[in-house]
């Protein structure tokens, strides 16, 4: 994914250990322990954070492990090959190979659709007299959303905790198809939530204990559950949010398909061992046909088969999946050619994440993103008096409005379209946020009273000016209005579309775009250049809907996958924020 914009907030001592594994074989194709060591130090930063990553190894010569960090900020024990963490996404693979095992023993077909397996008063959408099948809720070609739009958890912190089988159905019930089943990828923990959910009233259990007899249990992999046994929490990596806050674990029920495991570094290598062909396993035909099918995935060189994803790159392919919760981010990958799996798992869910970290211990030639260490945020107490002196509206571009308020003693900030998150004092004037790795910083007059805020994300900073409560008001009805119309701005498409062919030929009209998305674009224009390129010439422009924080959003098909744009326009035309997602 390539996201750039001038904004985002968004919304996955203890001394450092490492554990003595064997070095590298002479002639391995990955790189020696010392190597990967310094390369999650660098990628970790301090040594008494509390964070940490576990890599582990399989290649012809054996497997390893390399480990850096602690459980927690207060458990100086080191991680190590039996560390738990969740796994998140991860399990989209564990719960397809269910799949594949099913109908390996012909209890389930492919192509059966959904609904042969729910409860008859469960109505699923349909299009064109088609109906979703087990294979298309898999390959995440079922036409069904990302997530559900009755999904409003009452814990931002445990946000699957309440969302029952029930609100599924209900949600099942009162949705229409937009696109036909089958006919485009789009990552959906719903429809790989509801597989579960179907493959789970099939095999008559519930998903913990379909996936351990069908899957675990014959691999003889003990530590990957979703539940924690007393000796399993003894071992678990205490997760932490993007400001380096310890943050509660996931529960998952109802979705659980989608993300509910906890495992092992040892337990993901005995996995990946079994799907290189290191290990005699009964499942060794259901997990080949889970690679079986190749289907586009939205993006050059990116396919893929039941969950896992081939990432393709000079001949030779990864196969893939990673994950995210909100204390953990995972990646798991293998090359069937070389016969090398790598497994990344770390407890901090930064946005960077640690996908490239295990893409290039597979291949050299996929590069380490540059990605700042992550930085210890202390609160500290101030005279919560001066608080008043924050409080009001701050404008960081045309259609985004920052408000900060306060309830009690505690100061929050909300952006137009977001939710509100609490701001935490490391300073009289400096603030940070726990739920994601941003941080707020005040510019005061004479008297203390704030004249612009300083919001710190992703590296840069953008100032936001104070402005008084009319303008507010103002500025955010002519957004209420125009979500409510659902009508495009005048010159976005247009520069849209200039946007997309200056990238493409990389020389962007910095002039043209505001001073934030400037510096940006400049840091990532190699990047951008580099996609715009693989995805080929563009077919298609399309108006999709204004977001409800003022976005104009746009489908773009190019010759090679398809993209989802949003952009935002100052008022003398140039554009204020722009970014996309591949589809």
């Amino acid at each position: 994914m390539t996201l750039r914009n001038t904004f985002a907030f968004a919304v996955g001592l203890i001394l450092v250990r490492t554990a003595a594994f064997a070095q590298a074989p002479a002639d391995s194709l990955v790189p020696p322990d010392a190597e990967i060591r310094k390369i999650l130090a660098d990628r970790i930063g301090a040594e008494n954070l509390g964070i940490g990553i576990v890599v582990g190894v399989i290649e012809p010569k054996g497997r390893r492990i390399v480990a850096y960090g602690s459980l927690a900020k207060d458990d100086k024990r080191p991680l190590n090959g039996d560390t738990i963490f969740e796994i998140g996404s991860m399990t989209k693979v564990f719960t397809s190979l269910v799949l594949m095992d099913m109908v390996q023993k012909g209890e389930v077909a492919v192509t059966d659709p959904v609904s042969k397996y729910l409860p008859a008063s469960v109505k699923v959408p349909e299009r064109n007299n088609k109906k979703i099948t087990l294979q298309d809720l898999s390959t995440q070609s079922s036409g069904l959303p990302r997530m559900p739009s009755n999904f409003h958890p009452k814990d931002d912190l445990n946000p699957y905790a309440d969302y029952s089988a029930e609100q599924l159905y209900q949600f099942l019930l009162g949705y229409q198809l937009t696109r036909d089943i089958g006919s485009q990828y789009e990552y959906s923990n719903l429809g790989v939530g509801l597989l579960g959910h179907v493959l789970t009233l099939r095999a008559g259990m519930d998903y913990e204990a379909m996936v351990r007899s069908r899957i675990c249990e014959p691999l003889g992999m003990n530590s990957t559950v979703v539940t924690l046994a007393p000796e399993m929490k003894a071992k678990l990596a205490i997760g932490h949010g993007p400001g380096l806050n310890a943050v509660p674990n996931w529960d998952i029920s109802a979705l659980a398909g989608a993300g509910a495991l906890r495992s092992s570094a040892n337990d993901i290598l005995t996995f990946l061992a079994a799907n290189l062909g290191y290990t005699k396993t009964p499942l060794a035909a259901a997990m080949a046909a889970e690679v079986s099918l190749r289907r586009p995935a939205g993006s050059p060189n990116m396919e893929i088969a039941y969950a896992w994803h081939i990432q393709t790159k000079d001949g030779n392919s990864i196969i893939w999946h990673n994950g995210g919760t909100g204390g953990y981010r995972t990646y798991m990958g293998f090359d069937p050619k070389i016969r090398v799996g790598v497994v990344v798992l770390s407890n901090i869910s930064s946005p960077a994440g640690p996908d490239d970290i295990g893409r290039h211990l597979i291949d050299a030639s996929y590069p380490l993103e540059k990605v700042e260490p992550a930085k210890e945020h202390k609160e500290v107490t101030v005279d919560t008096k001066v608080f008043d002196n924050y409080l009001g509206s701050y404008q960081l571009s045309p259609n985004a409005i920052m408000t900060v308020s306060r309830e009690g003693d505690q100061l929050f900030t909300q952006l137009t379209g977001q939710p509100k998150f609490q701001l935490f004092p490391e300073g009289e004037r400096k603030f940070f946020l726990k739920v994601v790795d941003a941080q707020l910083a005040f510019n005061t007059d004479a008297q203390g009273k704030a004249t612009e805020a300083i919001l710190h994300q992703n590296g840069r900073d953008t100032t936001a000016k104070r402005i008084d409560e009319t303008q507010a008001a103002a500025l955010l009805a002519a957004v209420a209005k125009r979500f409510k119309d659902q009508t495009p701005a005048p010159g976005s498409e247009a520069a849209l579309r200039r946007d997309i062919d200056e990238l493409r030929l990389g020389e962007p009209k910095y002039d043209l775009m505001s001073a934030g998305l400037a510096d940006v674009t400049r840091l990532q224009l190699p990047k951008l250049k580099a996609t715009i390129a693989q995805l080929g010439a563009v077919q298609s422009v399309a108006f999709k809907g204004v977001g409800p924080g003022g976005a104009d959003i746009y489908e773009v098909k190019f010759e090679h996958g398809s993209t989802e744009w949003r952009i935002t326009l100052e008022s003398n035309g140039k554009i204020a924020g722009v970014g996309f997602v591949l589809k």
